[in-house]
């Protein structure tokens, strides 16, 4: 019973993670935005997001590690969810030391008088956002997979057919973007 609910919370704390991440892709994506509106936009994101998503992301990585520790018994899936607390891990990292130096920077902008060299941190700001992006959802694929197949014979089977091609398709979007 406990490892059901641990896999519960730890895929609804994920899916609210991916999905935040998702709205952030669609929301903040600056192809249409001119200086004052993309600083409006973006400043109010970051005074909603700044306190609740690393919140969200530290709970969904201690989640996985105790999905994890909890599947000690099947190595595979073990496996699988720590690759999963990594890629939770290195989104965070992408977050931390990428996306919110940026952010405290727009902060201080006025919307009225923009930076000269705005469109520059607001490209280096997006390409961060959608390696991060790519990081989460490859983790929330991962995770996805490793909590539908606990049976360790069924494990290899989707692991090839679904999991090697999604990754492989996310790593080719993240190469692509840098």
């Amino acid at each position: 019973m406990l490892l059901l609910i641990v896999d519960f919370v730890n895929l609804f704390l994920s899916a609210l993670l991916v999905g935040a991440m998702f709205c952030a892709w669609l929301v903040f994506n600056p192809a249409q935005l001119d200086a004052s509106h993309y600083i409006i936009v973006q400043q109010q994101g970051i005074r909603t997001l700044n306190s609740i998503m690393p919140l969200l992301g530290g709970l969904t990585i201690l989640m996985t590690v105790a999905s994890a520790v909890l599947a000690h018994e099947n190595r595979t899936r073990m496996s699988m969810l720590i690759g999963t607390a990594l890629l939770f891990i290195i989104s965070g990292l992408i977050t931390r030391f990428g996306n919110q130096p940026i952010n405290a920077i727009v902060l201080g902008w006025n919307s009225a008088s923009p930076p000269d060299h705005w469109t520059t941190l607001r490209d280096t700001w997006w390409r961060w956002h959608c390696m991060r992006f790519c990081t989460v959802s490859a983790g929330g694929a991962l995770l996805i997979i490793a909590t539908l197949v606990r049976r360790p014979s069924s494990i290899q089977g989707v692991a090839i057919a679904v999991c090697r091609p999604v990754i492989d398709a996310l790593m080719r979007i993240a190469c692509l973007m840098l």
